[in-house]
């Protein structure tokens, strides 16, 4: 099977690159989105990963993560005292998933978002579609290359 390239939103107060590269992995639960679980659920193990900070001062991309663990149920959703808990969900036919990721790279500089919308070579991807909010979502392998040479310091 081909690796897939996938972009993924932590607010960075929440959970920052920094704290990925310190701890070297974790676990990335709390998606409540069946569109973005469908995705996680495609993950494999050595996918690669755009970390994206959102809700941030300028929002962007921040670095490169991999899939270490594919999909496998949120524990989070059966737990009545998580802030992720769903009564829907249960061990025997579990509604939400999560996937491990580790640490492969942190940028420089976060991209902002207003410079990768200025890119011709990042034309159609989805991050950058007027409503785009999905905090998992595939990136095509050239959008992903481009994003990478960029966020490496190697401006056009």
């Amino acid at each position: 099977m081909a690796k897939r390239y996938w972009l993924v939103k932590s607010e960075p107060d929440v959970y920052s690159i920094d704290r990925l590269e310190a701890e070297g992995s974790t676990s990335w639960e709390g998606v409540r989105n069946y569109q973005a679980r469908n995705f996680m659920q495609e993950m494999k193990k050595g996918d690669r990963v755009l970390f994206y900070h959102s809700n941030a001062e300028p929002p962007g991309v921040a670095g490169i993560a991999e899939v270490v663990r594919e999909a496998y149920p949120d524990h989070h959703a059966a737990d009545p005292k998580s802030k992720y808990h769903d009564p829907g969900h249960s061990e025997e036919k579990p509604r939400w998933f999560m996937v491990d990721v580790g640490f492969v790279e942190r940028f420089p500089e976060v991209l902002p978002l207003p410079l990768l919308k200025g890119e011709p070579a990042l034309e159609g991807m989805e991050l950058l579609r007027k409503g785009s909010r999905l905090s998992v979502q595939p990136v095509a392998k050239e959008h992903f290359d481009h994003v990478v040479k960029l966020g490496r310091g190697k401006r056009r």
